[in-house]
């Protein structure tokens, strides 16, 4: 079909498709979802088992092995860990990339339901969760109020701040750090209790059994049938003082004579401040499908509606990840924008003329525009790696109307009319530009092989490029020639343009002097190839860049056990510290939070994190990896905890907790002594490689505990058990939650308790008394011994294995030579028999990736000849344009090496990409000659003709290429650390292929020419 002939004797229709195409993209953009990041399927599940009272050698043996041995069985499982705790079970299995998880997640529950009952009593129902990264929350706030106190401010929070914001469209939940529960406390004079012969139980029970409302069953009266309901449930807290408690002689006590009734918080030891005030800390989880952009804008016009009805209350932000997605989107549109408008300049300088300029730089809107609507169908968000695939095509979508206009040009100097010539050159053209499109476009095709968070986050990149360069060959087979035939004149490229006309000649020179000294062009190719081979130990490697998020998260851990005012008192020092560095804008200290990675929601006061938020990299000199570093040192020195300062420079939009450490060694085994010797081994080794930061092992110092063993024998003589012993201990130190109290709308807990006079100490409770059947009370030294203990915190498991974890980042050095100087220490480790090392963390999937990119990159290699090949129609002509894919493979190395960026996966994407691009200048280069020859013109003069002939176009489309790709390069804006080093190998490696494309393809084109004409003689002679 003459699809350029249609389009320019019909331009009406021409035009009117080109503005329904205009306007479905402007519709389109309106409605694309904005993120940061593609949405990311994290194949992840975890099953949360509790076990109250079970240590973690009996967590594992009773309840991990039965969940893992069970499990071990599931559909794609590729990866199972679990992590035996105090009281706890977790299980994390890891599934192949392409997993239905919503099927895995039944199958998980359908195994589980098998082993229920293996299970002991007291195991608690497992809890099968899918990891998700909407379990982080997309915004915090810091409220706080003057004049205000703690429990007016969190009552206001709970019933005016959080149903406002929970109410808005696209919120899943909204959680409150360092608010205090509310609960009833019935407080026992301990004295009394021991003088009416009554004990903590007794109370307990008595409360439990009065507050209850139970159906009696139905009555008739009359014609009415009238259900029947004993009403006991406390109306008000004077009738809690009224229940009466018997003792076991038989005499009624009210609970009156014996306690007190009040409403107080209970004591959760939370902490939560921002900058140094002490404040209410809300967290915003939007639903899996909303979008985080919109969510938070909502979420921020109802915040400042809030503060216009309520000016004394102050809420500050503290997290807005809304902010980093709209920076980020912007810097990246920005380059997309700087890149076209260089682009036009450079046809601008080599054209002369605005009226051919323009029409090749409409290619760009519309290729853009259009993108937009297959991007809408196709359900991809905006986000910086579509919108990067936009910024790096801008220079490419004007390679096809380049060569297609030059082509019209040369057919109007031949005397054609501007119909005639606008069809005649594009058709000519047409399968030239069509193949080299299609060349560039066909390396994406392999990615769909892929797997892991490089198919996850670059698929939409592949398909974005593939797009906008789709378009762009549309543009310059309809458009181009249409709008050429009618405002292009031949004086339109007749300004003569002495530079170029002065480079064509020596081009010319230097091509005719190549020609005549062929070895010694082949010899300086092969050494130029060579270079790669040096440049590669050089350039170095890595997983994903390093990306300034501005945030900087610190865990502060003490010793197993301390107590929270140590805690407390600990994570202020660092507080204060950290507040005194100029880049910090706001310090967020906790204590006692919900921790995902303490155990599924389980507090720590042994532990408190910190969160410093940076001022916009524009407002300050360092980045958030060199303020880290700064917080490192001024938190070495102090004594008695661990600190770590997490950077968050792995990848954007993914917190530590779902990625992982970049450096992670795992050491299995059977002995927990032995992997503890070996991981502290470890730890010695890789803490002394230059460049490694925070080394630690998963191997905790156990938790010093008080263990109660008691004389069953004596503790019988009085009537008493383990159950009754354990639940005086449990009354006498924490106190036992009874029944619940109906207040308003709201249930609270209503705990027995003992006086609360600081805290307990061993003495206090050697001298428990603890309350027979029979009203004998005894202490309960008496009936038991105490003996101190430690054993591990957790027991870590690797596909059914044992397993301790030594973790760590690194800093001023790139990862590969930080993790080959690891490797090769720890070669030379004598391991004992039984025991292996596994590298995981960056490591892991820094070789899963660059796996499946250099099958990728085969297959790219492979799909290029074959259409090579069929453009040619010729097996060998394809090898004469694939020698420019070595050289591009050089200048890619080489601009990755001055740019002093590592080989990382956006980078090795690159190479990739060139091996698409680099050929099309090869493509019409030999096409042209072909073309030639194919007039019985001399090959040399054929070769020197198509040389001068193509040299301007091909100039002209690897000069907007590069410069299209160099405000992408440079860096510039919020998050453009992804898009640097592909833009930088792509850059480089065009460019150093581009100029010698020019001399060494002309040659092997003689070289292969010659070879078959010898070739050909000696098939002729036999």
């Amino acid at each position: 079909m003459n699809i350029a002939g249609l389009s320019i004797r019909r331009p009406v229709t021409t035009v009117m498709v080109v503005l329904i195409v205009l306007i479905l993209g402007f519709v389109s953009l309106t409605r694309l979802n904005v993120d940061l990041l593609p949405s990311i399927n994290l194949p992840v599940m975890v099953v949360s088992v509790q076990y109250s009272g079970a240590g973690p050698e009996e967590v594992e043996s009773i309840v991990t092995r039965n969940i893992e041995s069970v499990l071990a069985t599931v559909s794609n499982l590729e990866s199972m860990r679990s992590t035996s705790s105090e009281g706890s079970s977790l299980v994390i299995l890891e599934f192949a990339q392409d997993t239905d998880m919503d099927v895995a997640a039944l199958e998980v529950r359908e195994k589980l339901d098998m082993i229920r009952g293996m299970l002991p009593d007291g195991v608690s129902d497992p809890i099968v969760l899918k990891l998700d990264p909407n379990m982080l929350p997309i915004m915090s706030f810091a409220v706080s109020q003057e004049g205000k106190t703690d429990e007016e401010l969190q009552v206001w929070v709970e019933d005016v701040l959080k149903p406002r914001i929970e109410r808005i469209e696209g919120v899943a939940s909204v959680s409150i750090l360092g608010a205090k529960q509310t609960e009833v406390k019935v407080i026992v004079d301990p004295e009394k209790l021991i003088s009416y012969g009554l004990s903590m139980d007794r109370v307990v029970s008595a409360l439990r059994a009065e507050n209850l409302n139970m159906p009696g069953g139905v009555v008739q009266d009359g014609q009415y049938d009238l259900l029947v309901r004993v009403s006991g449930q406390f109306k008000s807290l004077d009738e809690l003082l009224d229940v009466p408690v018997v003792s076991s002689t038989g005499t009624t006590y009210l609970l009156r004579d014996l306690a007190r009734v009040e409403k107080g918080v209970r004591d959760d030891r939370q902490y939560s401040r921002v900058n140094q005030h002490d404040s209410l800390s809300i967290s915003v989880y939007k639903e899996s499908t909303a979008n985080t952009v919109r969510v938070a804008e909502k979420v921020n016009r109802e915040i400042e509606s809030i503060k216009k009805s309520y000016p004394d209350i102050s809420v500050m932000t503290i997290v807005d990840q809304s902010k980093f997605i709209k920076s980020s989107i912007s810097a990246v549109t920005s380059n997309a924008y700087i890149g076209a408008i260089l682009a036009i300049a450079i046809l601008f300088i080599f054209l002369k003329n605005i009226t051919p300029t323009m029409v090749i730089a409409v290619s760009i809107p519309f290729s853009v525009i259009s993108t937009f609507v297959l991007l809408y169908f196709s359900g991809i968000t905006l986000n910086i790696i579509s919108l990067g695939g936009l910024a790096l095509g801008v220079g490419m979508m004007v390679d096809n109307s380049i060569v297609a206009l030059e082509n019209i040009y040369r057919m109007r100097e031949e005397g054609l009319s501007p119909i005639d010539a606008a069809e005649k050159g594009t058709n000519e053209i047409s399968m030239a530009i069509v193949a080299s499109t299609l060349t560039t476009v066909c390396v994406f095709l392999p990615i769909v092989f892929t797997r892991g968070m490089t198919a996850e986050i670059f698929r939409e990149l592949s398909i974005t490029v593939t797009f906008s360069l789709l378009a762009s060959l549309v543009v310059a087979l309809t458009l181009v020639p249409m709008l050429a035939s009618k405002l292009v004149t031949r004086q339109g490229f007749s300004k003569k343009n002495v530079t170029v006309e002065r480079v064509t000649e020596k081009y010319r020179r230097m091509l005719e002097w190549a020609l005549e000294h062929r070895k010694t062009v082949v010899l300086i190719t092969a050494v130029v190839f060579g270079m790669s081979i040096v440049l590669l130990p050089l350039v170095g490697v890595e997983y994903f860049p390093t990306v300034d998020q501005g945030q900087i998260e610190i865990e502060v851990r003490l010793p197993r056990g301390s107590s929270f005012g140590e805690t407390l008192e600990a994570v202020q020092r660092v507080e204060k510290m950290v507040s005194e560095i100029p880049e910090v804008e706001m310090v967020w200290a906790s204590i006692g939070g919900q921790q995902l990675n303490v155990g599924m929601g389980v507090s720590a006061r042994d532990q408190g994190s910190i969160t410093a938020v940076l001022k916009p990299v524009g407002q300050r000199d360092r980045t958030t990896q060199q303020v880290g570093e700064e917080i490192r040192q001024k938190v070495k020195d102090i004594a008695g905890c661990q600190i770590q300062v997490n950077t968050g420079g792995g990848f954007a939009g993914l917190g530590s907790g779902m990625m992982g450490p970049p450096i992670s060694i795992s050491i299995k085994g059977q002995d927990l002594d032995v992997l503890r010797k070996i991981s502290d081994d470890i730890v010695r080794v890789v803490s002394s490689v230059p460049g490694t930061r925070e080394v630690r092992s998963s191997f905790e110092e156990g938790r010093p505990e008080l263990r109660i063993i008691i004389d069953r024998q004596r503790a019988s003589q009085y009537g008493l058990n383990v159950a009754l012993v354990s639940s005086a201990v449990q009354s006498h130190l924490q106190g036992v939650v009874a029944t619940r109290y109906k207040e308003e709308s709201t249930e609270i807990d209503v705990r027995v308790q003992l006086p609360d006079d600081g805290v307990f100490k061993v003495q206090d409770v050697e001298n428990v008394m603890v309350t027979s059947p029979l009203g004998i009370s005894v202490p309960l030294k008496s009936v038991a011994r105490f003996e101190y203990a430690q054993g591990p915190v957790r027991i870590e498991r690797h596909d059914q294995s044992r397993m301790v974890t030594v973790s760590g980042d690194y800093e001023g050095r790139n990862f590969g030579e930080v993790i080959e100087d690891i490797q090769e220490r720890l070669d030379d480790y004598p391991l004992p028999e039984g025991y292996f090392i596994e590298y995981g963390g960056e490591q892991e999937q820094l070789s899963e990736a660059f796996g499946d990119l250099r099958l990728v990159l085969v297959l790219g290699v492979t799909l290029v000849y074959m259409i090579m090949a069929s453009q040619f129609e010729s097996l060998v002509h394809p090898f004469t344009v694939m020698f420019t894919v070595p050289l591009a493979f050089t200048g890619g190395l080489l601009g990755l090496l001055i740019a002093g960026k590592p080989l990382s996966v956006p980078a090795f994407l690159g190479f990739i990409m060139l091996v698409g691009i680099v050929v099309n200048n090869g493509i019409v280069l030999v096409d042209y000659i072909n073309r030639l020859r194919e007039g019985n013109a001399d090959l040399k003069l054929a070769i020197v003709q198509a040389g001068a002939t193509r040299l301007r176009p091909v100039l002209m489309t690897s000069l907007t290429t590069i410069l299209g790709l160099l405000p992408l390069a440079l860096g510039l804006g919020e998050s453009s650390e992804l898009q640097v080093p592909l833009a930088v190998t792509v850059m480089s490696g065009l460019t150093l292929s581009t100029f010698l494309t020019l001399v060494v393809v002309p040659v092997i084109y003689s070289l292969i020419d010659d070879f078959g004409r010898w070739f050909g003689r000696k098939l002729r002679a036999l």
